[in-house]
């Protein structure tokens, strides 16, 4: 299995390569600062290729891409803006123009991507939460106008597994959040509902490992997963 990973040195991306290299796979990383890799990952980062250029630059994407089973998009977030949906955009796009690569793409977005049971209602367009949360709309709208197999991680707050204990059983959703509400948030107004979600919002903390194994564990192509956004939340 040959996946490359854009956004290497973050936090999901690197735990993206280390897993991925406890499994055998060969891994490319690519990134403006190999340096910085190599101080993560070890000098030399054992079981990666890297690859180093502008995310930005059409050719060196294309070339990265080409041979690889799957992609992780994990580069930028939805406080960079414009800039954010930009790097979103040239990359699903160097995907679907790559012919020799043709697999699956995982995109990192939110949990307010995620619909709230019952309502059909995207949590991003709740009045009251960050405006910047949106860009994640955006590349989500440019997915589904994509032809690429692709599926959107939407976890809630990320932390260190070592940093906290976990108590309950992974519970996976999609196009849905992963924690079970009322039928009669159906009644709620969207002010209601925004409130209800900030007051709820602990409930769909994960583990960054749990993130990254969950996308390693399902990159077989056209599979149930495929189209999708996906969130993870502990259950009792």
């Amino acid at each position: 299995m040959k996946i490359i990973v854009f956004g290497a040195t973050g936090n999901v991306g690197r735990k993206v390569l280390a897993e991925g290299i406890s499994r055998g796979y060969e891994m490319t990383a690519f990134v403006r600062n190999p340096q910085k890799l190599r101080e993560q990952q070890g000098e030399p980062a054992v079981g990666v290729r890297i690859v180093s250029g502008d995310m930005l630059d059409a050719e060196s994407v294309r070339e990265a891409l080409a041979g690889q089973d799957a992609a992780i998009l994990g580069a930028g977030n939805a406080g960079q803006g414009e800039e954010f949906v930009r790097i979103v955009d040239h990359l699903v796009s160097r995907c679907e123009e790559q012919p020799r690569f043709s697999g699956r793409v995982w995109v990192m977005g939110g949990a307010g991507l995620l619909e709230i049971p019952h309502t059909g209602i995207m949590g991003n367009d709740l009045p009251g939460l960050p405006p910047e949360y949106r860009n994640h709309n955006r590349n989500l709208d440019r997915l589904r106008r994509s032809r690429l197999d692709w599926t959107f991680m939407c976890p809630g707050t990320m932390f260190e597994a070592a940093e906290r204990e976990v108590a309950g059983r992974l519970n996976v959703s999609t196009e849905e959040m992963p924690i079970p509400f009322p039928e009669t948030v159906r009644e709620m107004s969207h002010e209601e509902l925004a409130g209800l979600i900030f007051a709820r919002f602990q409930e769909i903390d994960v583990a960054y490992e749990d993130v990254t194994r969950y996308m390693l564990d399902h990159l077989e192509p056209a599979g149930p997963l495929s189209g999708k956004r996906v969130g993870l939340a502990y259950l009792q």
